[in-house]
């Protein structure tokens, strides 16, 4: 009995270690996307942070006299949805550092209040992304409708520079949620 014991011994010691390096490699694979979604926030909050062009435009008050040559400036915190944009990347980056330390702990209580704040951050940096777009559709086209002008034509590398930022923040969102499914997958495969 005793022999038939130690024989099924080192092929359950086997099944252990396959199940802990599928753990194991889940948990590198959270860490490493909770890294990756720190950096890409992070990138974006500070492109779009330190985004400022000034120009000279010539403005004209009346179509007779010359027209007046004026510097202007355009910064991210002239329009919320860029305001939004940056205090929302730079939450989910200090977020993102957070719950490095708790996915570290992995434990179960602790992992389901990371995947709901993930879930927050999905939705803000989402919501995010979807004003600074539009505001900066709205700069790079113009509106017609309403006699908005394009800026990008003027302020060019400035529009760059949100494009970017949004880019990074747009995958830095996906980033979360992918971190969403993964989490959510391994709690239930713990609970079952």
């Amino acid at each position: 009995m005793e022999s038939q014991n130690k024989a099924s011994l080192p092929a359950m010691d086997g099944f252990e270690r396959r199940v802990a390096s599928r753990s194991e490699g889940a948990r590198t694979c959270d860490l490493l996307l909770r890294v990756l979604a720190l950096v890409l926030t992070m990138a974006a909050a500070i492109v779009l942070g330190v985004a400022k062009q000034t120009k000279v435009v010539p403005i004209t008050v009346v179509d007779t006299l010359p027209a007046i040559n004026l510097p202007v400036s355009a910064k991210w915190h002239y329009l919320s949805a860029f305001t939004y944009s940056v205090a929302s990347n730079a939450i989910a980056c200090s977020y993102a550092a957070l719950s490095l330390v708790l996915a570290v702990s992995g434990k179960k209580g602790i992992m389901s209040i990371v995947i709901v704040l993930d879930l927050l951050m999905v939705a803000m940096l989402f919501s995010s992304n979807g004003a600074a777009l539009a505001i900066g559709l709205m700069g790079f086209q113009g509106n017609s409708h309403v006699r908005w002008t394009k800026v990008c034509n003027v302020f060019g590398r400035f529009c760059k520079q949100v494009a970017v930022s949004i880019s990074l923040s747009l995958l830095g969102s996906i980033l979360f949620l992918l971190l969403v499914g993964i989490t959510s997958l391994r709690l239930h495969k713990k609970s079952k």
